[in-house]
């Protein structure tokens, strides 16, 4: 039987969403084909004036894969929604290559709400940490996400709102989450617990965010 992630990704590449190509599975790992090029936040690191550029890119992707509808099979980890959702759609994994933006990672797609995709989204990139970077480039990394988050959810057609607690919830249970990135969600989306106390309409801008530096742990 295939896996979710084969069904998924042979799917997308089918319908035309740029991933790369299955050569080969093995047992439940996807050899997949060689990229060349670098992911877009190594991109923004060394080209930051490429944020709001970069911003709209990744809303584009967005877009672009909630309008393709989940194949029959999917996991569907919040009970609702048609819709193919990659759940870890973030700068880091999508490749700059000569034939254009490609989605790379796909261990956590799933059939959901596009809504739900995008709150991840932000809420990766929100709660990153910054403890990679000297602390005398943390103040222009901050300023860089905050650019970066307002063009992504600028451009975006989905409104992550009314899924952030659902999702900050979902994401909590990740072991590779830090702690300092767990207590950011838990601010993001103010969730007590993983309970979630209100849904919010908009989003909110942390005064901590920014986008120099990987993800903490393997998302």
């Amino acid at each position: 039987m295939r896996s979710d992630r084969e069904h998924g990704v042979g799917y997308l590449r089918r319908v035309g969403y740029p991933v790369p190509a299955i050569l080969a599975v093995d047992g439940g790992d996807l050899i997949m084909e060689r990229l060349h090029g670098r992911d877009m936040l190594a991109d923004l690191t060394s080209r930051p004036w490429r944020t709001a550029r970069h911003g709209r890119a990744l809303a584009a992707l967005h877009d672009q894969l909630h309008q393709i509808a989940a194949p029959e099979g999917l996991r569907r980890p919040f009970g609702t929604g048609d819709r193919i959702v990659h759940l870890d759609l973030h700068p880091g994994n999508v490749m700059l290559t000569a034939d254009g933006l490609m989605v790379i990672d796909w261990t956590n797609a799933a059939a959901g709400p596009p809504g739900a995709d995008v709150a991840m989204a932000y809420l990766i990139i929100a709660s990153s940490d910054l403890d990679a970077l000297p602390w005398w480039l943390r103040p222009a990394a901050w300023s860089l996400r905050r650019m970066f988050l307002r063009r992504f959810r600028a451009a975006v057609r989905d409104d992550p709102g009314p899924y952030l607690a659902q999702v900050a919830s979902y994401r909590l249970k990740d072991p590779n989450v830090r702690p300092a990135g767990a207590a950011r969600l838990l601010r993001l989306a103010e969730v007590d617990a993983g309970e979630p106390r209100r849904n919010h309409p908009t989003l909110i801008t942390p005064p901590d965010a920014g986008i120099s530096l990987r993800p903490g742990g393997r998302d």
